[in-house]
C-alpha cells in the first residue's frame, strides 16, 4: 500500500513516522522548507511512546497514483489541499481526512466522490517545533478510520494492516460517520464554549453560572446531533459531560489558542456549520449563535488587520 500524506506536520509526521517505523511504504507531500529540514534531519519524533528518527522519504508535488491520501490540514486550508493533493488521486485510490468537524466531506465528496473520500478522526496532542521535531505531548494517540462506501473497505482493511504492528491505539469503525458525529459535538461544545468567553472549563466553571452555562452549550449540540440522526451514545455522552464539568479542568479548544495568536480558526467550520444544521431543522440554538456571532466578528476583524 502506497501511501502518501498531505504534509509532515505535528500530525501527519507523527503518525506516517509510526507507519514508516512498521515498515510501511509513506511519502509526505511537503513545502519546499520542510522538506529540506526532512532532507537534512530525517523525521524526528519525541513521544512518550518512543522515540522515531528516520530517513523520511518525501515530495514538494504530487505524482501519483498513490492507493490512500492522508488529509491532516486545517479545515480554512482545505481548498489548497485539494489542489495539491489532485495529482495523486488515481481510479483506485481512496483518500482518509483526519479533519475536525463534518463539512469538509461534503465538499471533498465533490471533489472526488464519495465513493473515494473515507471517514477519520485522530485524537493526539502533538505540537511542531521550529526545529522541525514532532513533540508527543501525552500518551494518547489513537486514530480512527472506516469505510463510507462498501468500495472503501478494502483500504480501510489495509490500512488496519499497516497500523496492526505499530504502537498507535488504532480502530477500524464500522459506523465511523457516528463516530465523526460524537467528536462533532463534543468538540463544538468545548470550542463553543471556551472562545465564547475566553477561558478554559475550569475557569468557566468556577464562575457562577458556568456550569449552566457549558451544559446549556452541550444541550444545543446534542439536539442537532438528534436532529441529524446521530446523538451521541451512551459512553460517548457521559465522557463529554465528564470532561467539560471538571472542576480545574485546563482543558480548552485548540481554537482558542489560535485566537490567543491571533491565527485562523476553524470557527465557521465547526460552531458555524453546527448551527447551521441545527438551524435548518428549525431548531432554536441561541448560546451557539451567540458563539458563532463571536467568531464570525473575530475573523472579520482580523482580516481587516
Amino acid at each position: 500500500m502506497r501511501i502518501l500524506f498531505l504534509g509532515a506536520g505535528s500530525i501527519g509526521g507523527y503518525y506516517g513516522g509510526r507507519l514508516m517505523q512498521a515498515g510501511a511504504n509513506v511519502t509526505f507531500l511537503v513545502r519546499p522548507r520542510r522538506q529540506a529540514q526532512l532532507m537534512e534531519q530525517g523525521l524526528r519524533v519525541t513521544s512518550p511512546h518512543g522515540d522515531i528518527r528516520l530517513p523520511a522519504q518525501c515530495v514538494t508535488k504530487a505524482r501519483g497514483p498513490y492507493d490512500l491520501v492522508v488529509l491532516t490540514n486545517k479545515a480554512y486550508d482545505l481548498e489548497d489541499a485539494i489542489q495539491a493533493v489532485t495529482p495523486a488521486m488515481g481510479p483506485g485510490s481512496r483518500l482518509l481526512p483526519l479533519l475536525n468537524g463534518l463539512r469538509h466531506l461534503d465538499r471533498l465528496d465533490q471533489a472526488f466522490g464519495a465513493d473515494r473520500v473515507m471517514g477519520g478522526l485522530a485524537h493526539i496532542s502533538t505540537t511542531l517545533d521550529p526545529d522541525g521535531t514532532i513533540r508527543h505531548l501525552n500518551q494518547l494517540h489513537r486514530i480512527t478510520f472506516g469505510a463510507r462506501d462498501p468500495g472503501q473497505a478494502a483500504a480501510a482493511d489495509a490500512l488496519a494492516d499497516a497500523f496492526r504492528p505499530t504502537s498507535v491505539e488504532w480502530r477500524q469503525s464500522g459506523d465511523v460517520l457516528q463516530d465523526l458525529w460524537e467528536k462533532f459535538t463534543f468538540l463544538c461544545s468545548l470550542a463553543a464554549t471556551t472562545t465564547l468567553v475566553r477561558g478554559s472549563i475550569g475557569t468557566i466553571l468556577a464562575q457562577p453560572g458556568g456550569e449552566a452555562f457549558i451544559r446549556a452549550v452541550i444541550a444545543e449540540c446534542r439536539s442537532v446531533a438528534q436532529a441529524e440522526g446521530h446523538p451521541p451514545r451512551p459512553p460517548a455522552a457521559e465522557e463529554a459531560v465528564r470532561l467539560l464539568t471538571q472542576p480545574g479542568s485546563p482543558l480548552a479548544a485548540s481554537m482558542l489558542r489560535d485566537i490567543q495568536k491571533g491565527g485562523p480558526s476553524e470557527g465557521e467550520h465547526i460552531v458555524g456549520d453546527m448551527l447551521a444544521r441545527g438551524e435548518r431543522h428549525g431548531l432554536t440554538l441561541p448560546t451557539l449563535a451567540m458563539s458563532a456571532l463571536a467568531l464570525r466578528v473575530y475573523e472579520a476583524e482580523r482580516a481587516r488587520g
